[in-house]
């Protein structure tokens, strides 16, 4: 059994990944060239679909398939690779996705998803070996951020600028 962090709760991950035994109808995440290879076969899967995209792929790809995912799981190979952050703003801000956007990798790591959830992900399969609940909490280490994000988090220029109205 999976567990992931979604939207700041430790959750039995109900999603399986391509490859995997999966029964029909299952939420399956399909890997980014799969849905590309069969788009008809996806669009018409029985239940929630999600796709995984790397860090070199370009989400204005999936823009036509965006409407009919339920999930975009985004890899983060390491912790020293900075691409998902801008997939995560791209997808949420510039594409629009509201479904569920997931952090996957080696780099999902305790000190990374406070600006993950920053950049608009609401879940994160951890890389192995960290503490998943080090990990929840570490989400909830600040309440303030310098600069503007995707969440609710205020930045300091927001509360000043309240201040003075």
């Amino acid at each position: 059994m999976r567990y992931v962090l979604r939207r700041r709760e430790i959750v039995v991950d109900d999603w399986r990944d391509f490859g995997e035994p999966a029964p029909p109808g299952c939420p399956l995440i399909v890997p980014l060239v799969e849905l590309r290879r069969d788009p008809v076969r996806w669009r018409q899967w029985p239940g929630a679909l999600g796709v995984r995209i790397a860090p070199d792929d370009a989400p204005e790809d999936l823009t036509d398939e965006l409407p009919g995912l339920d999930l975009v799981a985004v890899e983060f190979p390491n912790s020293g690779d900075g691409r998902g952050y801008s997939l995560g703003r791209l997808l949420r801000e510039r594409l629009g996705f509201r479904g569920e956007l997931r952090a996957v990798g080696a780099g999902v790591r305790q000190d990374q998803v406070f600006l993950m959830s920053r950049c608009g992900f609401d879940s994160m399969q951890v890389a192995p070996g960290e503490d998943l609940e080090a990990v929840r909490r570490a989400l909830q280490r600040y309440d303030v951020a310098y600069q503007p994000g995707s969440t609710a988090t205020g930045s300091v220029a927001a509360i000043r600028a309240q201040r003075f109205e």
